[in-house]
């Protein structure tokens, strides 16, 4: 009988870790790991990332460090910039919050920026507000050529004695 009950496999491990849990059962794991908002039409890796960040996302709640760790959850880049670092100072408690959109990425719709900004007002400190700026990112080739041609230039200074 113990034989029997020592052959069932018993995969806690991969259960509780957000790369091997089977997507079936990534709502249930998110739940157990605080994730907010969840939503099933997400690509899994955005699932899987929700759910890997989140422990490190409380523990840093209200800091710049854990709304740049929730964005990029999604997937997305931002920079952040508070009050004091623009010119001239802005209100106190605001900051700018610029979501870069890459040329060649994931389609950015709606729901996916409406998620970013939930997201953003639950980890943001509560005093805070914030401005959204949507940007682009793109890439170009820049070719710059040069030719170099030494030249002596001889002066001749003559006198008449």
């Amino acid at each position: 009988m113990v034989d029997a009950v020592d052959a069932i496999p018993v995969p806690h491990r991969s259960l509780w870790n957000a790369d091997t849990c089977p997507v079936a059962l990534l709502p249930w794991l998110a739940w157990t790991m605080g994730v907010e908002g969840w939503r099933p039409e997400w690509p899994e890796q955005v699932k899987r990332a929700r759910i890997r960040s989140s422990i490190s996302i409380h523990r840093r709640k209200g800091t710049v460090k854990a709304v740049k760790d929730a964005v990029n959850s999604f997937g997305a880049q931002i920079s952040i910039r508070e009050w004091w670092e623009t010119s001239p100072q802005g209100e106190p408690h605001t900051f700018e919050l610029v979501l870069t959109v890459p040329e060649a990425g994931a389609v950015t719709t709606a729901d996916f920026i409406d998620d970013v900004i939930a997201e953003v007002n639950r980890t943001k400190p509560l005093r805070s507000h914030f401005s959204f700026v949507l940007g682009l990112s793109g890439k170009a080739r820049l070719a710059v050529a040069a030719v170099g041609r030494p030249v002596i230039y001889a002066r001749l200074d003559m006198e008449v004695a």
